[in-house]
């Protein structure tokens, strides 16, 4: 555990928060300009959050204003710091990069309060920032250790080939990676994904995260991609260029599973498997594991697509439940097309409501595991806490920074 806080420099964070309430996205903004003036601590992130829609400073903007309001009661962003964890290990973020980040922040702070982030002011923030930090350094230093200890485990990029490739609907295809050392492979946790580092010509050194969307095993991973956006655009770039390019044989750099959304294999009570779109993709995962390992276990996956040609692994799914009173699979379209048989293709028409999923599953013992796009976790997930599901039953991941999905509970808060 590093040096605890001085108390000056808590009183002194807790002092800016007023400052960071109207300044806070001026600041992350800066402090990534800064940041990436280093083209080496650039590629080190995902640009596709950095683009028009700003959606990683927003982030960052409320976690150092959650860090400040919270500087005397750290135990509430545990949560948070894991995730923060997670993901730098998914990056291959190491202690040599954190200086880099702290002059931006620093340098951003000074300049955009001006005078009025003096000499005391900047010194708490550095004391902060290192506390902050090396709480981090310390957290992912287990996570290495403990990734390159297990059976099939490594640290850092790892070279993978491309199996097969398998087209599961209109936008969505999957793709089976093998290790090039024909090693085996780490178990990951069912929900976890990896992190990928490609470099690409005309974009240079590009990182993404996808999705684990197989169940644990020894061989390989599969990640199943949407084609995102456009081409030319930061969203879109890997995702396009995974579709038009990616084929058996080709090489793709790995990081080791990571993220700390995963199935409880420990426990036995039901489950609630809820999915929008491409949100699929950790689910698959949890299904196939719960569908081999543990089949008694009452599940519920409840997937949602705006039709037939968009919907992916549906037939997959229908095998996996087959048979099986214990795993109940339910779909819904949100505009289902002539094609689109009811009963056979789809169970109902419309979106997945909150409502419905606590009248038709066991809302009193059940935890709901949640992916997909940002407005349907946070119609879901708001709307189960406004049922009364406890938040420690509700558990989501995010493509990107879930950076105001729970505003709504904060501020209620």
């Amino acid at each position: 555990m590093p040096t605890p806080l001085s108390a000056p420099t808590i009183a002194l964070v807790k002092a800016t928060v007023p400052a960071l309430e109207a300044h806070g996205l001026d600041i992350t903004r800066r402090m990534y300009e800064r940041l990436f003036e280093n083209a080496e601590i650039r590629d080190l992130f995902n640009q596709s959050h950095h683009g028009e829609t700003g959606s990683q400073p927003k982030a960052l903007a409320q976690a150092v204003l959650a860090y400040a309001r919270n500087i005397d009661n750290l135990g509430v962003l545990g949560g948070a710091v894991e995730r923060i964890a997670q993901k730098h290990v998914a990056l291959n973020i190491l202690p040599e990069h954190y200086p880099h980040v702290a002059d931006a922040l620093l340098g951003a702070i000074q300049d955009v309060l001006g005078t009025a982030a003096t000499a005391e002011i900047c010194a708490a923030w550095g004391e902060a920032y290192w506390f902050l930090a090396e709480l981090l350094i310390g957290r992912e230093a287990a996570i290495y250790r403990d990734l390159a200890a297990k059976p099939g485990g490594w640290n850092g990029w790892r070279d993978f080939v491309v199996e097969s490739v398998r087209q599961e609907s209109e936008t969505i295809r999957s793709f089976v990676l093998m290790p090039e050392d024909g090693r085996p492979v780490l178990r990951h946790e069912p929900g976890q994904y990896l992190g990928f580092l490609l470099d690409l010509p005309g974009h240079g050194v590009l990182k993404r995260n996808y999705s684990i969307s197989c169940a644990p095993n020894d061989r390989a991973y599969r990640i199943t991609v949407k084609r995102e956006g456009k081409a030319d655009e930061p969203a879109g770039i890997v995702s396009n260029w995974l579709h038009d390019h990616a084929q058996p044989g080709t090489v793709l750099r790995a990081a080791p599973p990571a993220g700390d959304f995963f199935l409880d294999q420990e426990s036995h009570d039901p489950v609630v498997l809820v999915s929008g779109g491409v949100g699929l993709t950790p689910m698959m995962s949890m299904l196939e594991t719960i569908a081999a390992a543990a089949p008694e276990r009452p599940t519920w996956y409840v997937h949602g697509a705006l039709n037939g040609r968009v919907h992916a692994m549906r037939d997959h799914a229908k095998a996996l439940t087959a048979g099986n009173e214990n795993l109940r699979l339910r779909t819904f379209y949100a505009e289902p097309e002539a094609q689109d048989r009811p009963g056979e293709h789809y169970d109902a028409a419309g979106l997945i409501s909150a409502d419905w999923l606590v009248r038709q599953t066991p809302h009193d013992a059940a935890t709901y595991y949640l992916c997909g796009p940002k407005p349907f976790l946070r119609a879901l997930v708001n709307g189960l806490q406004r049922q009364g599901i406890p938040a420690v039953r509700i558990r989501f991941e995010f493509f990107g920074p879930a950076d105001d999905l729970l505003e709504e509970q904060r501020q209620a808060a």
